[in-house]
């Protein structure tokens, strides 16, 4: 399996990679991330399994056929479809095994049950889900939330990327929204990804299965000021923005810490961006998470308070938008426990948001991580080794096998 990984995976590794950083721009929709949606219809060719798609970019591979009748509501015994899969789309230079290897993985899992001569009673479907980094349009897990009706399919179709080109210019339609009658034909979703973490390292195994995600979000914090001339402007005269987001970075960083949550502030946008000019307007993106929802809002509150007080001070606005949020995910616990010991796994919860997040409030749903040597993950050094990723397949083709063939 370690060859036949490696033989697939080199496939698409050279796609969207950038030169420079060693990471990747995959961005959704755009040359690279069309290129392995491409990828992902030959090999489902390759394989029979019929493609379908939910008019929202989701792309859906059958072994099995799409399957017909009355929703499922049986579970993971029950007669509807084993859903897996992940995604393509990258971060900004990110590495090169989120979101793919989950795909990579579902195809040779599906190999992997053929070669065995295994047969399944219900459908194995693969998904790759769009935008599930948010890196484009601005809200993660897009395509999830699309398609359960976590997001108004007409405010997904007006979002923008940077170039100014809305998600439904980008499709080439607007997007169709929920399908319940789709989503009522999975019986369970198990998404395979790379750890962004260590503690499989720590724990000296390959393989984990997820307990829960972490509730958090993002937060647009707008800072209007009045700009005007580096070299003229007095210093007590100005009324300068980025003033108070310095101050609100900080604030971020001392809040998460006081409440052991996560705070970062990794995107800017400055008015007009020259080098002797006060700044008008900053613009900056809070992503915060916490272990329990309450410690998160009090988090996000206490850098609202802090930063509206250091705004008046600097005479200048403030405007807090949440553009997305994500509740507590607690994974279905009779799956996680039966994956836990069908694997023989450690059980270990995430800070990382995933379509799972979403897809868990709508039916079961577990996690694989598979290890990652760096712990490093939204960055070029983010790794896994062949080993460790055939171990991967081997646990999903198990996981697979448990829920769909028996």
């Amino acid at each position: 399996m370690t060859g036949r990984f490696r033989e697939l995976w080199d496939e698409i590794a050279p796609v969207g990679r950038d030169a420079g950083s060693g990471g990747y721009l995959r961005y959704a929709l755009t040359a690279p991330e069309l290129r392995l949606r491409e990828w992902f219809r030959t090999q489902a060719d390759l394989r029979g399994m019929p493609v379908s798609g939910d008019g929202n970019g989701n792309l859906f591979a059958w072994w099995g056929g799409p399957p017909t009748g009355e929703p499922n509501n049986g579970g993971p015994a029950g007669t509807g479809a084993v859903l897996t899969g992940s995604h393509f789309d990258s971060v900004p230079h990110g590495g090169a095994y989120d979101g793919p290897l989950g795909i990579v993985s579902a195809f040779l899992a599906v190999d992997e049950l053929r070669a065995a001569g295994v047969t399944p009673v219900r459908p194995v479907v693969v998904a790759a889900f769009v935008e599930e980094e948010g890196a484009r349009f601005g809200v993660p897990c897009l395509g999830s939330r699309l398609l359960t009706g976590a997001i108004d399919a007409d405010r997904a179709a007006g979002l923008r990327d940077p170039a100014g080109v809305s998600f439904a210019e980008a499709l080439g339609h607007p997007p169709a929204g929920a399908d319940p009658a789709l989503l009522g034909r999975f019986a369970a979703f198990v998404e395979l990804h790379v750890e962004q973490g260590r503690a499989l390292v720590d724990a000296d195994a390959p393989v984990a299965v997820a307990s829960a995600i972490w509730p958090h979000g993002r937060w647009r914090f707008e800072l209007r000021g009045e700009g005007n001339h580096a070299g003229t402007t007095r210093m007590a005269d100005r009324r300068d923005p980025m003033l108070t987001f310095a101050f609100t970075v900080l604030a971020a960083n001392k809040e998460a810490r006081l409440r052991d949550a996560h705070a970062t502030v990794g995107r800017v946008a400055v008015e007009p961006n020259a080098t002797n000019a006060v700044p008008s307007t900053v613009t900056g993106w809070l992503d915060a998470r916490a272990a329990a929802p309450e410690t998160l809002d009090g988090l996000v509150e206490a850098v609202r308070a802090k930063a509206t007080e250091r705004a008046r001070r600097d005479g200048t606005e403030l405007t807090v938008t949440r553009e997305s949020a994500t509740p507590l995910v607690t994974f279905d616990g009779g799956l996680a426990d039966r994956l836990a010991g069908l694997l023989a796994a450690p059980v270990l919860p995430t800070g990382a948001g995933h379509d799972a997040g979403v897809l868990a409030a709508h039916l079961p749903t577990a996690m694989l991580f598979v290890r990652n040597p760096t712990g490093v993950s939204h960055s070029p050094a983010e790794s896994a080794t062949d080993a460790d990723c055939a171990a991967g397949v081997v646990a999903l083709a198990r996981v697979l096998e448990e829920l769909a063939c028996h």
